[in-house]
């Protein structure tokens, strides 16, 4: 589901690209290149306008409504997981662990240990 949810999203997310592109702004946006206007010989003078400024909203707001419905949709599967775990496997940090010194090594309190070599 959640898989699903994500191409839904991305798919709104072109068209909604494509429909703020194609929206005619102060700079006449890119609503002019099809062949003189074409988007206005085919939904009127005024509808073109009114047509995609409606899609906006629509795709605006399922593009919004989908994106925090998919959080509620992820399983723990999906979860994230933390980086601790993912870089040590059990996620806790393990102490190295050092043989104990031998018993004719340690020096007795009070005294310096001797000299190496001569």
């Amino acid at each position: 589901m959640f898989a699903f949810l994500i191409v839904i999203i991305a798919i709104i997310a072109v068209l909604l690209t494509l429909v703020v592109l194609l929206q005619s702004g102060k700079g006449g946006g890119l609503a002019g290149i099809a062949s003189g206007g074409a988007t206005t010989q085919i939904l009127g003078s005024r509808q073109a306008p009114d047509f995609l400024e409606k899609a906006t909203w629509t795709l605006g707001t399922a593009f919004i409504v989908l994106c925090v419905l998919s959080n509620f949709v992820i399983g723990p599967e999906q979860g994230a997981v933390p980086v601790i775990q993912q870089q040590g496997g059990s996620g806790q940090i393990e102490a190295p662990v050092l043989p104990p010194p031998a018993a004719d090594e340690t020096p007795a309190e009070g005294s310096t240990p001797a000299p190496d070599g001569n």
